[in-house]
């Protein structure tokens, strides 16, 4: 064997050995990372299906004690916990509808070189993002505006995100090329006939990262809920389930054993509420991860 070929055989070997210990750190690290986040969310599941007494006296660590679904039963037999799934369902609808009706068109006219006073538009948008006019003023719009109180004050603030509108904006910018609309209005179509033949159908991608975005949104969104809606039948159910556990935190009063009990069981709701409300999109992420994954593409492309 020549010298040559020896000294590539070793730079071979000598980077082939530095390649894995370097994967093999990452690994650990990736390893250590996966376990910090994941671990919570195990035991939050695990605790919710634990006895009570367990959880409190520490015995449930690393997989459930006296395995029980009293506390979802519990939560489960109540009325105004599938009331607020329903009006949570409607509110995600509703608002991805129409946060893609508003969001996909402004997305595409930003994008055009030729749109009229676009550094205005882009000016207008980009202040709310760092300003932002304060919960009082606010809420003065929403009640002059006569939706307090509606279902609209927990959905219109959520139709359009500026964050959302940038995303869209580029993912027209750099995945519709500009000849392929030139070519399209000297074959004679106008505006309209070139977003809704040509555009929409090329921007699949984009209207699924946008539904996903949203409706996730929505799905988590309570604050609005909390300040704007005062008719309990219009809860979403993340304030019903915040209802829930506060009320049980707050009844706690009488004899000792009482008391234990009442903690005992609003320790439990607290398990049961974070899964309950959450189970839907953790069951529904599997899906539509290459969706999210190519948001968070799509995000990080010009613009």
């Amino acid at each position: 064997m020549s010298s040559n070929t020896k000294s590539l055989h070793a730079m071979r070997v000598r980077s082939s050995r530095t390649d894995r210990l370097f994967y093999a750190i990452n690994c650990v690290f990736l390893g250590l990372l996966a376990l910090i986040i994941l671990y919570p969310l195990y035991f939050i599941i695990i605790a919710a299906i634990s006895d009570p007494d367990a959880v409190l006296a520490g015995e449930v660590v690393l997989y459930p004690v006296k395995v029980t679904l009293s506390g979802f039963q519990k939560i489960l037999e109540r009325t105004d916990v599938w009331r607020g799934y329903l009006n949570t369902i409607i509110y995600t609808v509703l608002t991805v509808v129409i946060s893609l009706v508003v969001t996909i068109p402004a997305g595409w006219a930003l994008s055009r070189k030729t749109l009229l006073g676009k550094k205005l538009f882009m000016i207008y948008f980009i202040i709310p993002m760092f300003f932002g006019g304060g919960l009082i003023p606010f809420y003065n719009v929403m009640s002059s505006l006569g939706l307090v109180n509606t279902i609209w004050a927990v959905i219109l603030p959520s139709v359009l995100s500026v964050w959302n509108l940038f995303m869209t904006r580029t993912f027209f910018e750099s995945s519709i090329p500009d000849g392929l609309v030139e070519a399209a209005r000297i074959d004679g179509a106008g505006e309209f006939r070139t977003f809704f033949s040509l555009v929409l159908p090329l921007s699949k991608a984009i209207i699924a990262v946008m539904a996903l975005y949203y409706a996730v949104g929505q799905w988590n969104s309570y604050f609005n809920a909390m300040i704007f809606l005062q008719d309990e039948n219009l809860y979403p159910l993340q304030l019903v389930l915040k209802e829930i556990l506060i009320a049980s935190e707050s009844t706690m009063g009488g004899s000792g054993e009482t008391i234990l009990e009442q903690y005992r069981l609003a320790n439990q709701i607290k398990y049961v509420s974070v899964i309950v409300s959450s189970a839907p999109v953790i069951l529904l992420y599997p899906f539509v991860q290459k969706y999210f994954a190519h948001g968070v593409m799509i995000g990080s492309l010009k613009g």
